[in-house]
Parts: structure tokens; sequence; C-alpha cells
């Protein structure tokens, strides 16, 4: 049975990303993406990270894994605060599940 960190996301067609000084900013580009006071997104230094590896083939186990490793943390903490923005991601639209 597939567990939640076992599923791979890749960002969806209908969003922008861009890179500004280390911020990445998104830009919803189909209508009712998002909420509707919110025209662009800025993730933190952490979600960029793990936006950067959202390729469509990397399980969010493993993308949990090396940002672990690389920062040090608890990776229990690092699953969650990935589920997290992964959800929050899912729900407006950003990402879809891969293949």
């Amino acid at each position: 049975m597939k567990t939640a960190m076992d599923k791979v996301y890749k960002p969806s067609d209908d969003v922008v990303a861009r890179e500004i000084d280390g911020e990445i900013i998104l830009v919803p580009l189909a209508a009712g993406m998002g909420d509707l006071e919110d025209e662009l997104y800025t993730l933190n230094p952490t979600g960029a990270a793990v936006w950067r590896m959202l390729n469509g083939e990397r399980s969010l186990g493993s993308i949990a894994a090396a940002l672990a490793k690389k920062h040090r943390a608890a990776p229990a903490t690092v699953r969650r605060d990935i589920l997290g923005l992964v959800g929050e991601l899912s729900r407006r639209r950003m990402v879809t599940e891969a293949g």
C-alpha cells in the first residue's frame, strides 16, 4: 500500500514558477486556482528547496530524506513540513500527483 511519503508530485501545467533573488514566486495561470485575493505565491527557502525537487520522479520520502540530511534536521519534522506544503500546493492545484 502506498503511503503519502511514497507519492510523487510535479508542478502543475497551470502554474509558472520564477526564481527571483533566491525566492520562488508561483503565478497561477488558470482561473479558480488559489485564493481570489492572492495572485502570486512566494515560497520561503524551505518551500523553495522542496519545490525544486518536485520533478515528477522523486518521492516525497526521498525529498524529505535529502533535506533532513542536508540541513541536519529531524526527519519526522521534515516529513511533516513537506506533507503540509505539498498538501497546500495540491489543494491550490499548483502541483499534481505524477503518473
